[in-house]
C-alpha cells in the first residue's frame, strides 16, 4: 500500500496543458516586415522632397522681404518727389508773379515816357538842372532807371524759365517714382502669393508626412506583435518540452524507487523473522581515497563545487534557465551543501546522471551532468559529504555542475539557488550573487 501511494506521489502531474498560443506563419512575418519597410521607405522619400519644399519656402520668403523692402522704398522716393513738385511748383507761381509784376512796372514806365514826351517833360528836367554836371547827372539816372528796369525784367524771365524746367522734371520725378512704386508694389504682391502658395504646398506635405509616420508606426506595431507572437509560441513549447521533461524524469524516478523498493522487500523476506540490515538495490559508489569531507561554513553550510559561473538563475534563449551552471574540469568534487537524504541516484533524462537529495525541511538539491556518483538512493548524507564530481554527461555543452533547488519538493517550487545557499552560510560570489 505505501509503495502505490509512493509511486503515485512521484508520477503526479502539474494539471492540463495550456492550449497553444497563436504561431504566425512566416510569410505573416515576411509580409509584415515588407510592410513596414515600404512604409519606411515612403517616409525617407516623403522627408527629402520636404526638406527641397522648406529649402524653396526659405528662398520664397528672402525674395518676399526683399520686394517688401523694396516697395517701402519706392514708397518713400514717391514721397520725397511728390513734396519736391509742390515745392517747384510753389516757387514757379511765385516766379511767374514777379516776372509778371516787373513786366508791369516796365510797361508803365515806357508808357509814361511816352506820355510825356509831348510838354517836354524830361526836357525840363534837365533844364532844371541848376548846372551842366547836374544836368548831366540827371541824363545819366533817367537812362539808368529805364535800363535797370529792363535788365530786371530780364533776369526775372530767366528764372521764370529755369523754374518752369525745374517743375518738369519734378513731375516726370513724381512720374517714374509712382511707376517704380507700383512695380515694386506688383512685385511684391507676387512674391506675397509665392509665399503662400509654398506655405500651402509644404503643409500639404506635413499632412502626408504625419500619415505615412501614422502608417509606419501601425506597420512596426503589426509587426512586433507578430514577433511577439512567434517568441510566446516558441517560450510555450520550450515549457511543454521542459513539462515533457519532467514527466520523464518523475516517471524514471518513481520506476526507480519502485524497483528500490520491490528489491528492499525481497531482501528482507529472505532474511527471515529475525530481521537484519535491508539490502540496498544499487550499492553506493566509493569515492576518492583521497578526498576528505570539506568542513562547513560559519553557518553550517558547504559550498557544492568550486569553479566559475557560466550561468545564472534567469531567462537563457527564450526559457528560463532554473539553476546555475558551475565550470570545473571532469573529476571536481561535488559535495552535500547541507545534511538530507539522497532521494534519486543514477541516470536521469538531460542530465546523464545526476544526484537528487531532499533535506531535513523538504527542500531538494540537484546536481546535473555528473561524471560519477557515490551515494546511493535512500542513503542518508552529512554537510561536506562528497556526493559526485563534476563531468559533461548529458545535454552538456562542456564540463560543468548544473545545480538547482526545488524548495517545495521534487520539481515543485524551483528557486533561485544563491539565495538558499546564503542562508546557510554558503557564499559562491560571482557574477550570479
Amino acid at each position: 500500500m505505501a509503495v502505490g501511494v509512493l509511486v503515485v506521489a512521484l508520477t503526479w502531474s502539474a494539471g492540463p496543458a495550456q492550449a497553444a498560443p497563436l504561431n504566425p506563419s512566416d510569410t505573416e512575418i515576411s509580409a509584415a516586415q515588407d510592410e513596414q519597410d515600404a512604409a519606411a521607405a515612403e517616409v525617407g522619400r516623403l522627408a527629402a522632397t520636404i526638406a527641397d519644399a522648406q529649402a524653396q519656402l526659405e528662398q520664397t520668403n528672402a525674395v518676399a522681404a526683399a520686394a517688401a523692402d523694396a516697395q517701402l522704398v519706392a514708397e518713400a522716393d514717391l514721397l520725397r518727389a511728390q513734396e519736391a513738385a509742390v515745392v517747384a511748383a510753389v516757387e514757379l507761381e511765385a516766379a511767374t508773379l514777379a516776372t509778371q509784376t516787373a513786366r508791369t512796372a516796365v510797361g508803365d514806365l515806357g508808357a509814361e515816357t511816352y506820355m510825356r514826351a509831348g510838354d517836354l517833360g524830361g526836357i525840363s528836367a534837365l533844364l532844371a538842372a541848376e548846372g551842366p554836371s547836374q544836368m548831366l547827372q540827371q541824363a545819366v539816372t533817367l537812362e539808368y532807371l529805364a535800363a535797370d528796369r529792363v535788365s530786371l525784367l530780364e533776369d526775372l524771365e530767366t528764372a521764370q524759365l529755369r523754374q518752369a524746367n525745374a517743375t518738369s522734371l519734378a513731375d516726370a520725378a513724381v512720374e517714374d517714382s509712382a511707376d517704380a512704386q507700383a512695380a515694386a508694389t506688383a512685385a511684391a504682391d507676387t512674391a506675397t502669393a509665392e509665399l503662400a502658395l509654398a506655405q500651402s504646398a509644404l503643409d500639404g506635405l506635413a499632412t502626408q508626412q504625419a500619415d505615412l509616420q501614422q502608417q509606419l508606426q501601425d506597420a512596426q506595431i503589426r509587426l512586433l506583435e507578430l514577433q511577439g507572437q512567434r517568441d510566446g509560441y516558441a517560450a510555450w513549447q520550450a515549457q511543454q518540452q521542459a513539462a515533457q521533461q519532467e514527466e520523464a524524469d518523475r516517471a524514471e524516478a518513481a520506476a526507480q524507487v519502485l524497483a528500490q523498493t520491490a528489491a528492499q522487500a525481497r531482501a528482507g523476506n529472505g532474511q527471515g523473522a529475525g530481521g537484519g540490515a535491508a539490502a540496498t538495490a544499487v550499492p553506493p559508489r566509493p569515492g576518492p581515497a583521497t578526498t576528505a569531507p570539506r568542513p562547513p561554513s560559519a553557518g553550517g553550510g558547504v559550498a557544492p563545487t568550486s569553479g566559475r559561473f557560466t550561468s545564472c538563475y534567469e531567462m537563457r534563449w527564450g526559457q528560463m534557465h532554473n539553476g546555475l551552471d558551475i565550470a570545473a574540469p571532469i573529476g571536481t568534487p561535488i559535495y552535500a551543501p547541507v545534511a538530507g537524504r539522497v532521494v534519486r541516484a543514477g541516470p536521469a533524462t538531460g542530465f546523464g546522471l545526476a544526484v537528487y537529495i531532499q533535506h531535513d525541511d523538504g527542500t531538494v538539491t540537484v546536481y546535473g551532468h555528473i561524471n560519477d556518483f557515490f551515494v546511493t538512493t535512500g542513503q542518508r548524507v552529512t554537510a561536506g559529504q562528497l556526493i559526485a564530481e563534476v563531468g559533461n554527461r548529458g545535454q552538456s555543452t562542456g564540463p560543468h555542475l548544473h545545480f538547482e533547488v526545488h524548495s517545495q519538493g521534487m520539481y515543485q517550487g524551483r528557486t533561485n539557488p544563491m539565495p538558499w545557499l546564503r542562508a546557510r552560510g554558503i557564499e559562491m560570489g560571482g557574477p550570479c550573487s
